[in-house]
């Protein structure tokens, strides 16, 4: 975990913090399996020292930007960083107060309490995550206000008050746009540390696919010339994003990597990704200006 953090620069205080906050509280070996192991590292120092600083801090996180700017990976690499059991809650039409907290259930023909997600990280020193917290409903954002204010308690009727652990955090996505989404109310706004998530750079994407492939270097920069030329025409409103995948990038590179040509690799990974035949047509043009149709797939690898 502090390699992570030394390779990328990151201020040596914040480093040593980190590593008296590691010393001072273990992890119950009953969750040791709930703590994330990347896939990928997140880069970015700017963005690593302030989520770094308000975890330190005790705040709790609002991750906002658009699609493919690393914020699930930021929230898994954050928990193995701080080596911090993780939940994980996505939010949609149907979650509900019950569902976060926790429910009654019948248990060998007797009702128990069983415990929600945000009760099991709360009570157990976990990092929680709330994926798309701009579609949470009302019922399910009021319960969570004194989760997530200076009170850190959950109240449930019937049961009891119990006290949030000290260790436990809650950290949240949210991408505008996307169907369902809703704006975030003030009251629940103001109880976040907010950090607004920085596009993917040249410079993050090279290291990404350099951690992930042996990629020729003319070939490296042709599949970051690709998706920078897309991330461009989204920002710009030329395309929508559902094309700015990354992981459809990954994806389809492993594809080409198992014999299949790079155009239907990056059709079936990117292009197919949009319903419009307009938005495909011009993601299409985009592969055939970088991407011949005499490029064979073992040329692109070392």
């Amino acid at each position: 975990m502090i390699d992570l953090l030394e390779s990328q620069n990151i201020n040596k205080n914040l480093i040593k913090d980190v590593e008296n906050f590691l010393k001072n509280n273990t992890v119950d070996k009953n969750f040791e399996d709930r703590i994330p192991k990347p896939r990928f590292n997140y880069y970015g120092k700017e963005v690593l020292e302030m989520a770094i600083t308000s975890i330190l801090e005790s705040n709790n996180l609002l991750l906002v930007g658009p699609k493919a700017t690393g914020k699930n990976v930021l929230c898994d690499n954050l928990s193995y960083i701080f080596q911090r059991p993780q939940w994980n809650i996505s939010f949609h039409v149907n979650t509900d107060s019950e569902s976060l907290i926790g429910m009654d259930t019948l248990k060998s023909d007797e009702v128990v309490f069983r415990p929600g997600p945000i009760l099991e990280a709360a009570t157990n020193g976990g990092f929680c995550i709330f994926d798309e917290i701009n579609m949470a409903k009302n019922d399910s954002v009021a319960i969570m206000h004194s989760v997530l204010d200076y009170r850190r308690i959950i109240d449930i009727p019937g049961i009891k008050k119990i006290d949030i652990d000290d260790k436990s955090r809650f950290i949240a996505t949210m991408n505008y746009g996307y169907a369902g989404t809703r704006e975030i109310n003030e009251a629940l706004l103001s109880r976040f540390f907010v950090i607004d998530m920085p596009p993917t750079t040249e410079d993050t994407l090279d290291k990404i696919l350099k951690k992930e492939f042996s990629l020729n270097e003319k070939s490296q920069k042709m599949f970051i010339r690709f998706f920078m030329d897309l991330q461009e025409k989204s920002l710009n409103s030329e395309i929508s994003g559902r094309c700015i995948d990354l992981r459809g990038l990954i994806a389809s590179i492993h594809a080409i990597k198992r014999g299949l040509s790079i155009k239907s690799s990056l059709k079936i990974g990117i292009v197919n990704k949009t319903f419009d035949q307009f938005e495909k047509a011009i993601v299409s043009d985009i592969i055939d200006t970088i991407f011949s149709d005499e490029m064979k797939p073992e040329e692109i690898f070392e």
